[in-house]
């Protein structure tokens, strides 16, 4: 299983000056990939609250402070040359595909061809209305953004007309590395998430679960692949975990040996609810690392 570390974004962690020396670090530990999350903004008083969180405390209170996700990948990419990168997850219907293709693609090639992309629909319908994008197809918007997706990263010459995005056909001269494009994983937990992963991604970038309750959901999405006439063994899991506060190295790695021992492909740690700085996630993660390599 290859094993993860956010890198410092948001909350205590969100300092420009760590992010090139914690990319640099984390590669030199053993880690085999660094990973990003995306939020724009913590109303005052918002619209939806955070799964498993209060009215009192609607959200983790470190998202308050959010850098770019795209931004600290790249200086990520410059300052490293062999892991992995990937969003967990691009909240992908705010943003204009012809733009985020642009994006993606031109870290792709910055990175040498080591992005995951990591694409989820968000929780929160502020940040919808902040956007202007309708917080109830955001769905079928998602569907809309894979497709461009694929004609951009496959096709000499494209063009697109949707139900939310016109695009004139027009000369694709910037390519992804691969020759269809990065790897493009899929978030959510509904049924309808989940299908759409075994129809449409690479796989699934979710969070670590109980076992039945990990099992029971990729079950719909290897179903899903099989009526698809896609190979459902080709489909990868790619798991968070978010440690809470004062979680020690054993118990953070007893969660990672249980996500193994599930199969799943890869699962990353985020330390910016558990630990005050980089520093710190760093040091308490490379202790995690070397437990989980251990056995």
């Amino acid at each position: 299983m290859h094993i993860g570390i956010a890198l410092p974004q948001y909350g205590t962690h969100a300092r420009a000056e760590s992010i090139a020396p914690f990319a640099r670090d984390a590669e030199a530990a053993g880690f085999d990939s660094l990973w990003v999350g995306d939020r724009s903004l913590t109303p005052v008083a918002p619209s939806d609250l955070y799964p498993g969180h209060t009215p009192e405390n609607p959200y983790p209170p470190e998202y308050k402070t959010f850098m770019d996700p795209l931004t600290v990948l790249t200086v990520a990419a410059a300052a490293t040359t062999r892991v992995r990168l990937g969003t967990s997850t691009l909240n992908a219907p705010w943003y204009p595909p012809l733009l985020l293709a642009r994006s993606l693609t031109t870290l792709d090639r910055v990175s040498g061809g080591r992005l995951d992309v990591g694409l989820g629909i968000g929780w929160l319908r502020d940040e919808y209305t902040a956007v202007n994008a309708d917080f109830g197809k955001r769905g079928a918007r998602l569907d809309e953004i894979l497709d461009v997706f694929a004609g951009m990263w496959t096709e000499e010459t494209f063009e697109h007309d949707g139900p939310h995005w016109r695009i004139p056909r027009s000369y694709v001269g910037l390519r992804p590395v691969r020759q269809a494009g990065p790897p493009v994983y899929l978030g959510g937990f509904s049924p309808a998430a989940m299908a759409r992963v075994g129809r449409r991604a690479a796989g699934w970038v979710g969070v670590t679960l109980p076992p039945e309750a990990l099992a029971g959901l990729w079950a719909v999405a290897r179903r899903a692949a099989e009526e698809a006439g896609r190979d459902p063994d080709a489909l990868r899991r790619e798991l968070r975990h978010n440690p809470k506060p004062g979680a020690s190295a054993e118990e953070i790695a007893g969660v990672l040996r249980g996500v193994r021992e599930a199969g799943a492909e890869g699962c990353f740690v985020d330390f910016q609810q558990c630990v005050r700085g980089p520093e710190e996630a760093l040091e308490l993660g490379s202790r995690v690392l070397a437990l989980v390599r251990a056995g």
